[in-house]
């Protein structure tokens, strides 16, 4: 089936579309500006896009007319009274990044989550209009000792909602841990039992609140197995994300960020691995993507079409996606190549160069 690929960039939001054998850019929108998170919304067709412009904040826009126009729309944001603040040396909270959208459940028209840094969780029953701070979440004791990864402030990264009960979350924190919530956010159980912080003291290695899930994926069809790719490991729940069990295939590394989950094959996932934090470039310079069609029993290296060494491309958390066959993914670099991979990830394709650092790729209906 013939679909839109919406690319956020540092530099604006991409959409390209398949043309004469290919894939052409079709549109773009917010040239020149920070693209930090899109969503197309399946339920409605509309598209969100969060902004981040630096002195100017953090921005949300919907489009319901196929991107001809954009609506600007109020952006999460905290209030003096929900951290308690009083005077400006306790000043309420600023949200510096919305890292990711994602849609309530089909049964919940209008109903939107957003995840920001610092480490907040809101949402939306009106599409955007307004935002409400989840502050079951944001008022958990333990949220104390979460900390900053790559950032210096904590952020949550991923908001998994259960097809089967839109009650049903699992949250990804860096550096938090996973979170999972039974009532739609009233209430929240700390998971991720069984991941393991190797940054850590050994007291606190295996610690649920201190673990850095770079980016979960929960499988559409299966929304009980949920991939894990970690700060230091590959792991793979099968309770919805109360517990992992970690992968132990062999890999040329256990760093990376960006995992994909095939939508109705729940031991089928993609990895694409980098050296190490403080190296953040493919292992040996050559780009490769990792597939498991065995739930982690074994681990295939996909690299047809994709660049021969020295590559320098990484890959973001939001920056690989699979459609909704499972059979297309597509992923975007932090050097602005953009790729899809037919056949599942067995060959790949190169889309576009020289684009802007890529945030977020994103398949949408066509």
């Amino acid at each position: 089936m013939a679909r839109l690929l919406h690319v956020a960039s540092r530099k604006g939001l991409l959409t390209f579309g398949p043309e004469g054998g290919g894939w052409a850019l079709q549109r773009t929108a917010f040239v020149g500006d920070p693209v930090t998170a899109v969503l197309p919304d399946r339920r409605d067709g509309a598209l969100y896009a969060g902004l981040s412009l630096g002195h100017f904040g953090v921005k949300l826009h919907r489009s319901d007319d196929g991107r001809a126009t954009w609506k600007e729309l109020p952006s999460p944001a905290y209030s003096p009274v929900e951290d308690g603040s009083n005077g400006d040396e306790d000043a309420p909270p600023s949200v510096s990044l919305l890292w990711c959208l994602a849609a309530g459940g089909a049964d919940q028209a209008g109903s939107l989550w957003a995840g920001t840094i610092p480490g907040g969780l809101f949402r939306s029953t009106d599409r955007g209009e307004s935002w409400s701070l989840v502050e079951s979440l944001w008022n958990e004791p333990s949220r104390k000792d979460w900390f900053g990864g790559g950032y210096d402030q904590p952020g949550i990264h991923t908001v998994c909602v259960d097809p089967r009960d839109s009650r049903r979350l699992t949250v990804g924190v860096s550096c938090g841990g996973v979170w999972t919530s039974e009532d739609g956010g009233a209430s929240w159980r700390i998971g991720g039992k069984g991941l393991r912080a190797a940054y850590l003291p050994p007291d606190r290695a295996l610690d649920p609140v201190v673990q850095d899930p770079h980016r979960l994926a929960q499988c559409p069809t299966a929304p009980d197995v949920i991939w894990c790719q970690h700060h230091n490991g590959i792991f793979r729940s099968g309770d919805g994300g109360r517990s992992f069990v970690e992968i132990e295939a062999e890999a040329p590394s256990r760093f990376g960020f960006a995992v994909a989950v095939h939508p109705h094959r729940p031991d089928t996932a993609w990895f694409v691995p980098a050296v190490k934090d403080e190296c953040r470039v493919p292992v040996d310079r050559r780009l490769i993507v990792l597939r498991t069609r065995d739930g982690g029993a074994s681990l295939e290296v996909l690299c047809d079409g994709l660049p021969a060494p020295p590559a320098f491309d990484l890959i973001y958390r939001h920056a690989l996606d699979v459609d909704a066959d499972g059979e297309r993914l597509t992923m975007g670099s932090t050097t602005g190549n953009l790729w899809i991979g037919e056949a599942a990830g067995e060959h790949w394709m190169p889309v576009a160069n020289h684009l802007p650092p890529i945030n977020q790729v994103a398949w949408g209906p066509p």
